[in-house]
């Protein structure tokens, strides 16, 4: 363990926001393995409880019955022990109002920003993103960043990723984590 990362005390999970393509559950898993904390990744979670794919669930039921599923999962997830582990979500869920209030009152939470270039490479040649499947994945993308950044802005924390190292993306992020706790203790 690095020494940044010992001298991280958490008291709370740690919630990965963002669109998809923006990291989330390689950096989660990363930061998980890096602090000794189980990683849960909430879409994994979904299917599972489905008993399907997200991409089935959204052509079978729609959106809206995802996202109550999801709110459902997440809230379990932050809920149940371990007390301690880092949850990568699914990019639309801390935009609906009641996984992102339990999200800031229950973890710490952790929007990793990508530019719409980086998003783009990332999702390209991917069939599990079902908002992206058979349409201009840079359009859509384009408009989720309109709608959606200035709510992903309300995390605890946000850090700027780019078309960087695992590693790097993962030091940024410890060195976010640690410099927020920091700022609490001053209070």
């Amino acid at each position: 363990m690095s020494s940044l990362a010992s001298e991280i005390l958490l008291d709370r999970p740690i919630v990965m926001v963002g669109l998809m393509g923006a990291g989330k559950t390689s950096v989660g898993r990363a930061l998980a393995r890096r602090l000794g904390i189980p990683f849960v990744d909430s879409d994994k979670e979904i299917e599972a409880a489905a008993g399907c794919s997200v991409v089935d669930i959204f052509a079978m039921y729609g959106e809206q019955e995802f996202r109550r599923v999801e709110q459902r999962v997440i809230a379990r997830l932050l809920d149940s022990p371990p007390a301690l582990k880092v949850i990568s979500t699914g990019e639309g869920a801390f935009i609906t109002p009641a996984v992102r209030e339990m999200a800031l009152k229950k973890a710490l939470t952790v929007w990793l920003k990508a530019d719409l270039e980086l998003l783009v490479k990332r999702t390209n040649f991917r069939d599990t993103r079902p908002q992206l499947l058979n349409a201009d994945s840079r359009k859509i993308l384009a408009q989720l960043i309109d709608e959606r950044y200035r709510t992903y802005a309300m995390a605890d924390i946000t850090v700027k990723t780019q078309d960087e190292s695992l590693r790097k993306t993962l030091g940024k992020v410890l060195t976010a984590i640690e410099s927020h706790q920091n700022k609490g203790e001053k209070k």
